[in-house]
């Protein structure tokens, strides 16, 4: 088939669009600006084109969408003009992923890091919302199997059309909920309708909703307080592991810091062993070397490290600080420097008091404008709210080699070359702090 994908530059668009090309498909897209992601999508074979434009649709079979592209993009209604089949993502999925074992990773937070996990342990073709460090990308083919291992996304009600054999669910924590017309109940609907749409289930017995089908939902279920045991947080080759003993299979250890990771490691784990050998899983789980963006060291002196992670939810940025502040102590570090880029203005204000609470133990919080996502200005007192903090409210960092600049009103504020420096946000702070932006 000749496939368009409108938003190709987006992660999870990019994901399936590269997927079908390795399929043997002939794929092309499109988008409002080049980005690092169109122009590795160059280098792969596919064409590219931006911005939108009516004159990108031709003779193709099909043209698939992000949630995020209107009815009144040119290049829908060129395709409709033309009688060309136009999905949304989550439509298309069912089509994509209709012949595959996929084992399809949900949950508010730690789908990226769960499913990357799975593709160290499984064999298997991916597709994950981040790029797995141990294969440079987001995607990986397998041809020799018909297993997919798949990052689930809740934030369109796409997962329910991912054809899950294995339905593996870290959390239901409420997010997105502008697409649910923040009615709980639907939320919640579309969860147990991806649970039960499984022949085979892996869940977290002690998240508060999936605690709830107990009983009536036939599981492999997780009781982290009880399954993971003797977690420790060491150095291998410099790099953070946490070490866990997993019920009585013994002891494991999986690249990054924080019972979250041992908790994901654990979720992926009682899905390979369904048809793999613990000791394979156990060797296997060794390949594992961190996600891009979560948890990522982007710069290493004797001094200082800088830390770039995708963290934009409180629950996320709590548990990423928390393993922050162990790495800080196993290296010797007095000092940590926190960088927030808010992302979104509706989930700022919706989360605001658990936002407040998430830097705990940071020496200084700068906090940089909020990355709207498209979201209409609204005003936040960030100065108010934070003031119990080392607060320094900036419009953007620099960085040159391993240093951090500061800058405000196209002044320097400060400079930032000692310690530990994190940067949260899911907006374009992740290329300030790496210098690229």
């Amino acid at each position: 088939m000749k496939i368009h994908f409108i938003g190709i530059g987006g992660i999870g668009i990019s994901g399936l669009a590269q997927y079908m090309q390795y399929k043997g498909h002939e794929v092309t897209g499109s988008d409002i600006k080049d980005t690092l992601i169109t122009q590795k999508l160059r280098t792969l074979g596919i064409k590219v084109t931006v911005p939108h434009t009516s004159e990108a649709i031709t003779d193709q079979d099909l043209v698939v969408h992000s949630a995020i592209i209107s009815p009144s993009n040119p290049e829908v209604m060129a395709a409709k003009e033309k009688g060309i089949e136009v999905l949304a993502r989550r439509e298309a999925l069912l089509k994509i992923l209709d012949d595959r074992k996929v084992y399809a990773v949900a949950g508010a937070h730690g789908k990226s890091t769960t499913t990357a996990i799975l593709t160290a342990i499984m064999n298997g073709s991916a597709i994950i919302g981040a790029e797995s460090k141990a294969f440079g990308s987001n995607v990986r083919y397998d041809a020799q199997t018909d297993v997919m291992l798949f990052e689930a996304d809740e934030s369109d009600g796409s997962f329910i059309n991912s054809n899950p054999h294995c339905s593996i669910v870290i959390n239901a924590e409420p997010e997105h909920m502008e697409y649910y017309d923040y009615n709980y109940e639907l939320f919640y609907d579309s969860y147990r309708t991806f649970i039960n749409s499984a022949p085979s289930r892996v869940l977290n017995a002690e998240d508060p909703f999936l605690a709830t089908l107990i009983g009536t939902v036939d599981a492999h279920w997780l009781y982290p307080s009880k399954d993971i045991s003797n977690i420790e947080y060491i150095l291998i080759n410099n790099e953070p592991h946490t070490r866990f003993v997993f019920r009585d299979l013994g002891s494991f250890d999986v690249w990054g810091f924080g019972k979250h990771i041992a908790l994901d490691a654990s979720l992926a784990i009682l899905a390979a062993h369904e048809s793999m050998d613990i000791d394979e899983i156990r060797k296997n789980l060794l390949t594992f070397k961190g996600i891009k963006k979560r948890f990522d060291i982007v710069g290493f002196e004797d001094d200082r490290v800088i830390i770039d992670d995708y963290g934009h939810h409180p629950t996320e940025i709590k548990a990423t600080f928390e393993s922050v502040k162990e790495y800080a102590l196993l290296k010797g570090f007095d000092k940590i420097t926190a960088i927030w880029q808010p992302h979104k203005y509706s989930r700022t204000i919706d989360n605001l008091d658990e936002f407040i609470k998430c830097f705990d133990g940071a020496a200084e919080l700068i906090i940089l404008p909020v990355w709207s996502a498209g979201e209409a200005t609204r005003e936040i007192d960030f100065e108010e709210k934070f003031k119990q903090y080392n607060l320094t409210m900036a419009d953007k960092i620099t960085r040159a080699n391993n240093t951090i600049t500061v800058i405000k009103d196209n002044k320097n504020l400060e400079t930032l070359n000692k310690g530990l420096i994190i940067g949260f946000g899911a907006g374009d702070i992740t290329y300030q702090i790496r210098g690229t932006a």
